[in-house]
């Protein structure tokens, strides 16, 4: 199911929607250089991770990150993108959305950081939330698949992620950040069990 969205680890994901998206590469094992778009969240090593980025690019990769960070990759087109931005390019429409704690210091609201809508003409709205708690920004979203972090301290943890997932009411939900870094394997399932039956729940990891 969702075969075309691909969850690396953590909160590596690959979306293959006509053109290749890559949100926040991380942990990446083989060189593909394949991505057409890269989004990345925010500054965190677990989400911006140069190394890992340099596996994927290729020679007209374009990369859209927070405007507050500092990115410097040789050849790399980057564009800078505020909260409620909405971009196009190759072909592809993204809206951002504000992500960060509202309790917690680890993603200050100050810093711009963001999570990102992809329109995809075959598969509608696609949310990849980041980095994020419950927020009145994101309790606002319309998306046909949802991808939210459930393994807590960081982030909401898996029972506030079933909330927001049963508020804004996707289709599919896929359950990320969670089980390696942070949160533990179970909290997966813990998420799955919580969402109202007719949200279909993806489990990608």
């Amino acid at each position: 199911m969702l075969e075309f969205i691909t969850v690396n680890t953590h909160s590596s994901i690959r979306i293959d929607d006509g053109k290749i998206i890559y949100i926040d590469p991380y942990d990446i094992k083989e060189e593909t250089s394949d991505a057409d778009i890269i989004l990345i969240t925010h500054d965190h090593f677990d989400h911006f991770s140069p190394e890992d980025i340099q596996k994927v690019v290729k020679q007209d990769t374009v990369l859209i990150c927070p405007e507050g960070m500092e990115v410097q990759i040789e050849g790399l087109p980057v564009v800078k993108a505020a909260v409620g931005e909405k971009i196009e390019t190759k072909g592809i429409s993204i809206e951002t959305i504000a992500a960060y704690n509202k309790q917690k210091p680890f993603h200050p609201k100050d810093n711009g950081w963001i999570g990102y809508i992809i329109n995809s003409s075959e598969y509608g709205r696609i949310y990849i939330a980041g980095d994020t708690d419950i927020t009145e920004e994101n309790k606002q979203v319309k998306c046909n698949i949802a991808l939210l972090p459930v393994g807590g301290t960081f982030t909401m943890d898996h029972k506030q992620a079933a909330e927001l997932a049963n508020t804004i009411h996707p289709e599919y939900v896929i359950p990320v950040h969670y089980g390696s870094i942070t949160g533990t394997p179970e909290d997966g399932e813990r998420f799955g069990r919580a969402v109202d039956k007719d949200i279909k729940v993806v489990f990608k990891m």
